[in-house]
């Protein structure tokens, strides 16, 4: 094992680790919260109990001074009804009219909404009707469950952020270190034929197979600068955006079945488009699209390329006549490692559109797409050159 190769992998257990850190503190938060609401609950009911049982006590010091006597220890009851200072209190008569009130700041309409009623029956024949609120203490005490709930809610979503974004710069890494080494690993066949192309060249300058096979050879070294630059600052640069377009149509077309065939067109006014691209990184998006096209099209059918321009968007539609798809699978398709071929990674469409979006600040989706018809695959690019023809 390479010293490399051991950095990899201690830094993926470190990842992971932190990744375990994150998910058991979000596990005991949680707990920690719900145990909490629990308790509120538990006190909550607790001092609810209480507070009915002073009040029925404060009931019965109130019928107690009201029908006194010599034997009533008066300073003893009244110090039971002076004793409640926290739990709003109201009497009211047997026709429902209110005679006193107490502890209460503001009156509500109708105070028999409240808890209640506790009976004082005086002097044996007239009777008033005690209800009562919630202390100032017991409403806040209520609330808390549904502020811990709401904290709760925020920690869950806190957690769920820091679970995606962790899931996605997990991705991310997985996708630089596998275009980087991807890279590494063609660097040195690549030089090796290099050398023999030079050296097949001196020895056989009149053969006509040698000027392709330095094709393939630049070739190569484009893909293996495309991913050797993922995951590193891509170097934006103007220019025209047909021709480029052009010239991957020509290399894909001689690269495939000839019951494929590839075109591309756009109007006068837009071949002269510009726009801030980095090309080795672009054109393998357009390659990706065209292979996902004919294998779409089992080999057989026509893949058109059409660049257009529309309030200061560009366009540049692939459309194939291939099997198409069902519209569930428009987002799905651009998943890494989603795929519908009985062989492949299914990492093409999801690199393509992140080299579009991430890097060109574009976007990549389906257009449209008919089951047995076809589809049109889009990217759109901002027209941050001033390409308004001249008037």
């Amino acid at each position: 094992m390479t010293f490399s190769s051991m950095n990899r992998k201690q830094s993926v257990i470190e990842r992971l680790h932190n990744y375990r850190v994150w998910e058991i503190a979000l596990t005991l938060s949680s707990l920690f919260v719900v145990a909490s609401i629990l308790y509120y609950n538990y006190l909550f009911l607790r001092l609810a109990e209480t507070e009915t049982k002073q009040m029925e006590i404060w009931a019965e010091a109130t019928r107690q001074l009201v029908n006194a006597d010599e034997g009533t220890d008066i300073d003893f009851v009244s110090s039971i009804i002076e004793g409640n200072t926290t739990i709003p209190v109201y009497m009211l008569d047997a026709e429902g009219n209110v005679l006193l009130t107490r502890n209460v700041t503001r009156p509500v309409k109708d105070p028999t909404q409240l808890h209640g009623p506790i009976v004082v029956t005086i002097d044996g024949n007239a009777t008033q009707l005690i209800y009562y609120d919630d202390s100032l203490a017991l409403q806040r005490l209520q609330h808390l469950p549904l502020i811990s709930f709401g904290v709760l809610a925020v920690l869950l979503l806190i957690g769920l952020i820091i679970l995606y974004m962790t899931q996605r710069s997990e991705q991310n890494r997985v996708w630089v270190g596998l275009s980087k080494e991807t890279a590494h690993q063609l660097g040195t066949p690549i030089s090796s034929l290099a050398a023999w192309e030079q050296l097949l060249r001196e020895r056989y300058p009149d053969d006509e197979l040698i000027p392709q096979m330095q094709q393939d050879i630049h070739r190569l070294q484009a893909v293996a600068e495309r991913f050797s630059k993922v995951g590193s600052e891509a170097e934006l640069t103007r220019q025209l955006l047909f021709p480029l377009v052009e010239d991957t149509v020509v290399y894909m077309q001689s690269r495939v079945s000839k019951k494929v065939v590839i075109h591309c067109f756009c109007n006068d006014e837009d071949k002269t488009l510009q726009a801030d691209l980095n090309a080795p990184l672009f054109q393998w998006v357009l390659e990706n699209l065209i292979k996902n096209a004919v294998d779409a099209m089992s080999g057989a059918g026509t893949i058109t390329l059409r660049v257009h321009r529309s309030n200061r968007t560009i366009f540049i539609d692939v459309a194939d006549t291939g099997k198409g798809m069902e519209r569930k699978l428009f987002k799905r398709i651009f998943r890494p490692g989603f795929t519908t071929k009985q062989r492949g990674w299914g990492l093409g469409l999801s690199l393509s559109k992140r080299i579009i979006e991430d890097y060109h600040r574009g976007k990549l989706f389906v257009q449209e797409s008919t089951v047995g018809q076809g589809s049109v695959f889009r990217i759109t690019l901002k027209d941050t050159v001033d390409n308004t023809p001249a008037a």
